[in-house]
């Protein structure tokens, strides 16, 4: 029987079952939100989370995709947080999008009843923060999906190259890619560099020439 005065350490997993039923009802006005990446994911590590940047600031109308991870040693210890959507903010790491604990506070001194709501929600309030809310914001990207579809003459690839206002269907022939080590890397590196030409042209022959010709 717990001595009077003592606290309840509530274990991970029940922790971690208490967020995702959070997560899943919808938090506040729907601006933040956050899931497990696997529900078979016994560990519940990996987690998704999604930030709408709020109005009025150099982020204004962008939606933005961060990973958290849950070690073993969650919520004693914070998750790592990391930034899929490039963005540009004091406390993130402009090359891997890591938030940085020890440029921000929460992280820095975390304690254990903080949740990765409270993370997210933090960063959207930091968004408006003096020193954020007006820092330029890098080009926004291109999200490629892929999809391998197999006709009666050869399989070939779509392409499916979104931005946050429009969309881009393209159809190529695997064997560029096959016959193009890298291709795919590149396609990342360049996305933001040739989304204008993906937009303004009818078909992605050029884009990959220029890709395969770096």
């Amino acid at each position: 029987m717990a001595s009077e005065g003592s606290t309840v350490v509530v274990p991970r997993s029940f922790r971690l079952l208490e967020e995702l039923e959070r997560g899943e009802k919808g938090i506040g006005d729907g601006t933040v939100s956050y899931g497990m990446d696997d529900a078979d994911d016994v560990y519940m590590q990996s987690w998704t989370g999604t930030i709408i940047a709020p109005p009025g600031t150099a982020h204004e109308g962008r939606i933005y995709q961060l990973k958290l991870f849950c070690g073993q040693d969650y919520p004693d210890n914070p998750p790592s947080v990391r930034f899929q959507t490039r963005i540009n903010m004091t406390c993130v790491n402009q090359e891997t999008g890591v938030v940085e604990p020890h440029l921000f506070p929460m992280l820095a001194n975390w304690q254990r009843e903080c949740t990765m709501e409270d993370i997210l929600m933090q960063l959207k309030k930091e968004m408006t923060s003096p020193q954020n809310r007006k820092l330029a914001q890098p080009p926004e990207g291109v999200l490629i999906l892929f999809l391998i579809v197999a006709s009666f003459l050869s399989p070939f690839i779509i392409f499916i190259c979104t931005s946050s206002m429009s969309y881009k269907i393209v159809i190529c022939d695997p064997f560029i890619i096959v016959q193009t080590p890298n291709l795919w890397s590149k396609m990342v590196l360049y996305c933001d560099r040739w989304i204008t030409a993906l937009l303004d042209v009818n078909c992605c022959g050029y884009w990959l020439n220029e890709m395969i010709k770096s």
